[in-house]
């Protein structure tokens, strides 16, 4: 081999080192180019496109949606209907000032009664010492032949009631547990307003004691639960006393029913639901209602909302593949929910038709020309695997598409637990569990809270049978 051979050969050996050296670069790149575009589309993640919860969102919330052209006047909209409150009946008003004209205010002339009606002005107000002190005295007697003095005894129900009557006891627990008070507040309401001082520690006894009040009818839910044809089940977690917990939600159709745990597993739905759960579960995608599921074989109408937020995340991720996937199975979602929202323009023969062929539109958009992406083929299996009970709605009446109902019943104990601070101990727990079940429950039905609240604790203090949260449906 001559001199100038051998020069070639080495720089070609040179060169395919270079190139070698270079293709290892790039592929290291690509590796780190993925990773980053991973971790800045999981930074990217907000509430409008994952379930992470709005308070995740306080760096940097969603954009909002653009507002309409126009400012919108404040109060009554035009066409809109009047809305009057009714008058008090007559039976309601516990006093009456009636007022008379001695003259004509206009010319000063003598006037004689009209048989047109009264302008009436009906006016509430608190009287100045809204509440009743009742003594119970028991009167002394003496025996010559036992030489003792014995006392009558007075009424079993006001002595189990002591200081705080039942009315009062359950006003109480309303501010409590509907109206978010903390002790606190709730004493010094009592104080300045009733004009009744009273200690925290006697306050959290009369809790205790409304807690008792409402333990049957709590029971009576929790064992009506699993003969629910439709059941939307929720959870959201939380602190008790440095502990991890988990207020779990069941919502049926006529009554709504909360549970605090320490798990969040599927052993909670196992516990509470059993093995031979016959209904239609309407919950997200988490795994412990996938083992529910797996376990039980159970049906399952997963959340559409959950769903189109995963795909939104999917629609604006950094991968052109994901992004293009994302909006694609995204738009046949939209369309689905499109044609719900006209459901009343179309004949019931019409919209069947039309959301079969919407929710396999989806199913098979999901599963069709999937990229070679983690992202894309975690949504695709998970369709291929699950598919049926994402539009499980389409086939069965009934059943609601999402989860919202779960969810906005759940609203109402994350807000209360962090007013409150919720709770720190089993008993705490207990009472939680029973007073949200209680106002959730009588806001479904249209009952009173408080009337509810008075009726449990008179049937405490009576010894009587406990009220019942089962609607009257006879």
């Amino acid at each position: 081999m001559n001199e100038a051979t051998s020069n070639s050969c080495s720089r070609c050996a040179a060169a395919e080192a270079k190139v070698a050296a270079w293709e290892a670069t790039v592929r290291e790149l690509l590796v780190r180019i993925a990773k980053l575009e991973a971790e800045l589309a999981k930074a990217k993640k907000n509430s409008a496109n994952s379930s992470k919860p709005p308070s995740s969102d306080v760096v940097k919330p969603p954009a909002a949606a653009p507002k309409a052209k126009g400012k919108r006047k404040r109060g009554a909209q035009l066409g809109h209907p009047k809305h009057e409150r009714p008058a008090f009946p007559p039976e309601a008003v516990d006093d009456v000032w009636e007022y008379q004209l001695p003259a004509c205010p206009d010319c000063g002339g003598t006037v004689t009664p009209s048989g047109a009606a009264p302008r009436v002005l009906q006016q509430v107000e608190i009287v100045p010492h809204p509440v009743t002190v009742t003594e119970y005295r028991g009167l002394p007697c003496y025996c010559p032949r036992c030489r003792v003095t014995h006392f009558a005894p007075v009424d079993p129900a006001a002595a189990r009631a002591g200081l705080i009557g039942p009315r009062l006891t359950a006003v109480i627990a309303y501010l409590k547990g509907a109206g978010h008070a903390s002790f606190s507040t709730i004493r010094k309401f009592v104080r300045d307003v009733l004009g009744v001082t009273i200690s925290r520690g006697h306050l959290a006894k009369l809790i205790a004691k409304v807690s008792q009040s409402l333990a049957p009818a709590y029971e009576e839910l929790l064992a009506e639960l699993p003969t629910q044809p439709r059941l939307h089940v929720d959870e959201t977690g939380h602190k008790d006393a440095g502990a991890a917990m988990w207020t779990w939600c069941f919502r049926a159709s006529l009554f709504t029913l909360f549970k605090i745990d320490p798990s969040r597993g599927a052993d909670v739905l196992l516990e509470t639901l059993g093995r031979e759960f016959d209904g239609v579960l309407g919950c997200d995608y988490f795994s412990a209602y996938r083992r529910y599921m797996r376990e039980t074989g159970v049906l399952v109408q997963f959340c559409l909302a959950h769903l189109i937020r995963d795909l939104k995340f999917l629609a604006e991720h950094p991968d052109a593949r994901n992004r293009a996937y994302g909006r694609r199975v995204l738009g046949a979602a939209r369309d689905l929910f499109g044609l719900i929202h006209r459901r009343a323009t179309l004949s019931a023969a019409a919209f069947a038709a039309q959301l079969e062929d919407a929710g396999n539109m989806l199913w098979g958009q999901a599963v069709y020309r999937v990229p070679a992406t983690a992202e894309a083929h975690n949504l695709a299996r998970r369709f291929e695997k699950h598919g049926e009970s994402y539009i499980r709605f389409v086939t069965t009446p009934g059943v609601e598409p999402t989860n919202n109902l779960a969810e906005q019943a759940i609203r109402f104990v994350v807000l209360d637990r962090k007013v409150t601070q919720g709770s720190r101990g089993a008993a705490g727990q207990r009472w939680l569990e029973r007073i949200w079940t209680v106002v959730a429950t009588c806001a479904q039905q249209g009952r009173s809270v408080f009337a509810f609240l008075c009726e449990a604790v008179h049937a405490l203090l009576h010894g009587q049978p406990a009220p019942s949260l089962l609607p009257n449906t006879s």
